[in-house]
């Protein structure tokens, strides 16, 4: 079972899976997995939620640095904005901006706009985000802060993985904000049949807007384990903004398995994750294929 990030709220779930059904059997194939069928991968989609119930706006308002909102929405733009400096040398760091002290945080609206502006600029020269206009990361910004501040909006989107997991579901593949939400439904329900959890580009180990805000909450600093989950693999590219630095063992334990691959340009594309032969290896371990021995047939990841 897969479910996605951000930027699919225009699609379905059948949508959905005419590209990324076909993309995970590929990585399975290219890890030396088994070859699985269309009917073996589901697609979580909730990309809806974020409207009004039988609603679909016809286009995203034309958002710029005017409306990014102090406090969530500016503090998640910031952290991306530094990773992006730290791990693109042509990329001036917020530090190289005049305007001191992190977004949202003791800043005058004109400074705060002022520096917004300058990392919106930043984040839209990188490769990945090259033709993604403001409107769409501003778009991005509000979903992840409404997913991670409306109780609606998270317990629907929760509701959509439960609704899509069945008797024999073993393996949930999560991307960027889709980590975040099966992580919470994962947690949430310990009697699932889910026994791998394969998070890729994720941004769950980011402090204060993500990490911090998780339900259930971290313990001690700690987050906390999904209780029926038996392996946990952790996928970035380490130029992955969204995923920051992409390692998940120093916040959820050294039992999650941290692994680093390279996607190109496209750091944080879905598709390049779900094709790479490590993302294939997480999944088929997960497979009956390789956890009952003796029974035939697929089941559904």
């Amino acid at each position: 079972m897969v479910v996605h990030g951000v930027g699919q709220e225009f699609r379905g779930p059948e949508l959905m899976c005419q590209s990324v059904g076909p993309a995970l059997r590929d990585g399975v194939r290219l890890s030396g997995g088994p070859a699985l069928s269309a009917g073996d991968v589901a697609c979580v989609f909730y990309g809806d939620v974020f409207f009004e119930p039988g609603s679909r706006t016809g286009d995203v308002p034309p958002w710029d640095e005017f409306d990014v909102e102090t406090g969530f929405e500016a503090e998640l733009l910031e952290a991306w904005w530094e990773y992006a400096a730290s791990v693109d040398p042509a990329v001036a760091g917020p530090d190289e901006q005049g305007t001191r002290g992190a977004v949202g945080y003791a800043l005058s609206r004109p400074l705060l706009i002022r520096r917004v502006r300058a990392a919106l600029n930043a984040l839209t020269g990188l490769p990945f985000f090259e033709k993604v206009s403001d409107r769409m990361l501003v778009f991005a910004l509000k979903q992840v802060r409404r997913y991670m501040t409306e109780p609606s909006v998270r317990v629907a989107a929760r509701e959509r993985v439960a609704a899509a997991v069945g008797a024999e579901t073993r393996v949930v593949v999560a991307h960027s904000l889709g980590s975040v939400v099966a992580y919470e439904a994962l947690c949430a329900n310990p009697r699932w049949p889910v026994t791998d959890f394969v998070t890729v580009g994720s941004p769950l180990g980011l402090r204060s807007v993500i990490f911090d805000r998780l339900d259930p909450a971290p313990v001690d600093g700690a987050g906390v384990w999904p209780a029926g989950v038996r392996r946990w693999t952790n996928i970035a590219d380490p130029g992955d903004v969204v995923a920051l630095a992409g390692v998940l063992a120093d916040r959820f334990g050294d039992r999650v398995v941290d692994v680093p691959i390279t996607n190109g340009a496209r750091m944080h594309d879905l598709l390049r994750y779900l094709t790479a032969p490590s993302v294939g290896t997480a999944v088929a371990r997960g497979l009956p294929e390789a956890n009952d021995a003796g029974e035939t047939g697929h089941r559904r990841d």
